[in-house]
């Protein structure tokens, strides 16, 4: 095992630069996801680590040994693509011990080897079996299977579940973090997919157009998104944003919640932040769907576009003055049609602000400590 330290590190193709100075810790032995948009370079990144991109700038180490120089073979990590990439003509225990082959393992420890890997993925009984005759699930367990015979410091996966289907992509899921809770490796995870990494990691690294935006913990991305690019992205249905001015900043001087003024006249009190904001100033009131409940006396009014019904929870789409859209997630039992005029209410714990820049100033303090109860681990910053 080994931690890996990513220290201003930039890449640019020719005069075009892709990713811009990234500092980013991953501790020994933690499940870091690397989660954003297609095209922000959470894939470039990964493969920097992996050593199948040169490095432009800063530094990087893998165990306290920089590696910018140094080839994929020589930096101890095993990476599994989202292809799989098995070779079609290799049973399944081929497959999986093909390195070994190549470091020229005696026969009998690398059976060992490959066995045990097969156990723990539950491929005991498909050793014999080819490619063509796996499922999808299969495959990208042996591909895994192939990367646990290494043995390496560090694991590398890159969107491994994006070919699977809905239903295997949860499966996988699990079995993924069981198999980071029975081997204990650094393994760093990519992928588009915010459910993903908001169900395995231990750390988010929320990224776009080349650049971390925010480094944390899930709940702590979730319950307080460093800005409206992380607010916006994190969490399904995305947060609702209204347009608003500060109504009353002199109320959060002493601690208390700060008023806000949307288009319309409502007036939302706001936990104060991170910076007390300016009497008048235009700002942005992020709302997450689910800290909206339906009431007569509520605050917040909106026009029933569409009702989406999933069972165990409803989505409500509305419009508002302006056009702004506002979706309520609520009881499945609610009972709305379009064209109806429904009023909310808003709890506290839902609600953030954001200035001109897009940086949040206040809302919610709820905060994940998770990590700082594990011995030499502090909370990541923000």
């Amino acid at each position: 095992m080994a931690d890996v330290k990513l220290r201003g590190v930039s890449k640019s193709f020719g005069s075009f630069e892709v990713i811009h100075a990234v500092d980013l810790d991953i501790e020994d032995g933690e499940f870091v996801v690397l989660v954003g948009p297609s095209g922000c370079g959470k894939s470039t990144v990964l493969r920097m680590i992996a050593g199948l991109e040169t490095i432009t700038g800063g530094e990087l180490s893998i165990g306290g040994t920089v590696v910018n120089d140094l080839s994929p073979k020589d930096r101890d990590i095993a990476m599994v693509f989202q292809n799989y990439a098995l070779y079609p003509h290799m049973n399944v225990r081929d497959n999986m011990g093909f390195s070994l082959k190549l470091s020229h393992t005696p026969r009998h420890d690398a059976d060992k080897t490959i066995a045990r890997a097969a156990d723990i993925l539950g491929l005991s009984d498909l050793l014999d079996r080819y490619p063509r005759q796996l499922s999808g699930g299969q495959r990208q367990r042996v591909a895994m299977g192939r990367a646990i015979v290494r043995d390496p410091a560090v694991f590398l996966f890159d969107e491994p579940l994006s070919n699977l289907d809905a239903a295997l992509r949860v499966q996988m899921r699990i079995e993924l973090a069981e198999l980071h809770q029975r081997l204990g490796t650094t393994m760093i995870y990519v992928t588009h997919d915010q459910t993903e990494a908001m169900t395995l990691a231990a750390k988010i690294a929320v990224m776009n157009r080349g650049r971390v935006e925010q480094v944390d913990t899930p709940l702590n991305v979730y319950h307080r998104p460093r800005n409206l690019f992380v607010a916006g992205f994190i969490g399904s249905p995305n947060m609702n944003f209204l347009t608003a001015r500060v109504a009353d900043a002199a109320a959060g001087a002493g601690g208390g919640a700060i008023k806000v003024a949307l288009a319309d006249g409502a007036v939302i009190d706001v936990s104060p932040g991170e910076r007390r904001p300016l009497q008048g100033e235009a700002v942005t009131l992020g709302i997450r769907p689910e800290s909206l409940m339906p009431s007569p006396e509520g605050t917040i009014s909106g026009k029933v576009r569409h009702v989406e019904r999933l069972g165990g929870l409803t989505l409500v789409h509305l419009s508002r003055e302006r056009d702004e859209p506002l979706v309520v997630q609520t009881a499945n039992s609610f009972d709305a049609q379009p064209g109806d005029v429904m009023r909310f209410s808003v709890t506290e714990s839902g609600l953030h602000v954001f200035d001109s820049q897009g940086l949040r100033i206040a809302g919610s303090e709820q905060t994940d400590n998770s990590l700082e109860t594990i011995p030499g681990r502090s909370r990541p910053g923000r």
